[in-house]
């Protein structure tokens, strides 16, 4: 299906929106080899349509400029060489009005493109670049986040958030009661897209799998939960960890989740953590985040429990509405906040605030293909050495959200909004 212009230029401005007022030295600097500079998202994400929607489809389509490809290609090795990924920070050529610029000549270029007769293989093209534009969208504000972490003023990059609206009784009294179990039979049951509208191929084929009942928690691991593992010494003891996990430990000294500030004094109320707001409280009832994959199964044995399975959550998220605390809402909170509701017998959270790591290495479904060409290179190639993780976090786009949708990194990345929750056989 195509999408319409107004729904393409929604996307591309919301783009624009996360980054409006900071300046051509916040949008150039890269933090660090994972992360990339702004200006390269913007740019990228433009490159995208241009490579392989314009350039093969397009009506008389003209490149902004030649060089650009080089630049802004990221991983498709079909298109050709690239600039090398650790080195995007030193682009402070095209300056960030000419990659306004680059932007505006795409977008001009794909409003009258859509404007015509668009065949349907191409149709899903752009529909795939608009999503992989929201998966950018979330990138940047990570990376800005990760970058203006590394600054000793601890700047925002976005304005403080109006208070917290207080939540109610009965929340507040299931987050102080802790976790509770929500129970589910397993058996044989159909995983993967299978709804007549967009996914990712990695979310296909819809297939069969068999579960054995298990119990999923009532809410994600709370800042409050991991205050706990920290205090019983859950960095120090190397038998919650796997050993390449307790390798990193070692030798990166971690001893909290990322952008935690060390506490001032023996009061765990003193300890502030980074966000997009800037320095703030840690509040205690609020998901933990930024933790990678190996904190999350360490946590997780300590307490007795285990991560789900991405099966596991899918099921458990099924039928649930997609709603929670997602970038483009109107009361939206820059750092993952406490429930503020909870329906009985169902699990909360599922969805926004953070990422939750599951047990799964990150591969194909049976039956998988990746597409012919370099747009085939998209997720397939990467489905080695990763975990998958579900339910988009507070960065993410609402609309970009599923049930089936499947995001993956390294178990050793946090610098995302990544947490957990846990899980148990029954």
């Amino acid at each position: 299906m195509t999408p319409s212009i107004d729904a393409y230029c929604r996307v591309r401005q919301a783009t624009l929106d996360l980054v409006d007022g900071l300046s051509d030295a916040d949008l150039t600097a890269q933090s660090a080899e994972f992360a990339s500079p702004g200006k390269w998202h913007l740019a990228h994400t433009s490159w995208f349509f241009e490579q392989f929607v314009l350039v093969p489809h397009g009506r008389g389509y003209r490149r902004f400029d030649d060089r650009f490809g080089f630049l802004f290609n990221s991983y498709y090795n079909a298109v050709g060489p690239r600039h090398e990924r650790p080195r995007r920070g030193l682009l402070t050529r095209p300056t960030l009005p000419q990659a306004l610029a680059y932007r505006a000549h795409v977008d001009h270029a794909m409003r009258d493109f859509l404007d015509g007769p668009v065949a349907a293989d191409v149709g899903d093209l752009v529909e795939l670049g608009l999503h992989h534009e929201q998966q950018h969208q979330e990138l940047i504000l990570t990376d800005l986040l990760h970058l203006f972490a590394q600054n000793p003023l601890r700047p925002a990059v976005r304005p403080a958030p109006e208070p917290a609206a207080t939540r109610s009784e009965p929340a507040a009294a299931a987050l102080a009661n802790g976790a509770s179990w929500i129970a589910f039979e397993g058996g044989q049951v159909e995983v993967g897209h299978a709804q007549d509208s967009f996914c990712f191929d990695l979310e296909q084929p819809r297939h069969t799998v068999c579960l054995r009942p298990f119990r999923l928690a009532a809410r994600p691991v709370t800042n409050s939960d991991w205050l706990a593992f920290v205090a019983a010494g859950g960095y120090r003891e190397p038998s919650f960890w796997l050993s390449d996990g307790w390798d990193l430990v070692q030798a990166l000294g971690w001893n909290a989740p990322l952008y935690w500030e060390p506490e001032k004094t023996d009061d765990d109320a003193s300890r502030r953590t980074m966000t997009l707001a800037g320095l703030q409280p840690l509040d205690p009832d609020a998901p933990v985040s930024h933790v990678s994959f190996f904190e999350a199964d360490a946590y997780a044995r300590w307490a007795g429990a285990r991560l789900p399975t991405e099966f596991e959550w899918e099921v458990a998220a099924r039928g649930l509405p997609v709603e929670g605390n997602f970038v483009e809402s109107g009361r939206w909170r820059p750092a993952p906040v406490a429930s503020a509701a909870a329906r009985a017998g169902q699990p909360r959270q599922m969805y926004g605030d953070v990422w939750e790591w599951t047990a799964s290495p990150y591969v194909a479904y049976p039956g998988f293909r990746a597409a012919a060409g370099a747009v085939g290179e998209y997720n397939g190639k990467f489905m080695n050495g990763q975990y998958v993780l579900r339910g988009g976090s507070c960065a993410s786009p609402r609309s970009h959200l599923r049930a089936s949708y499947r995001n993956f990194f390294q178990p050793g990345m946090r610098w995302q909004f990544s947490g957990l929750r846990l899980a148990e056989d029954a």
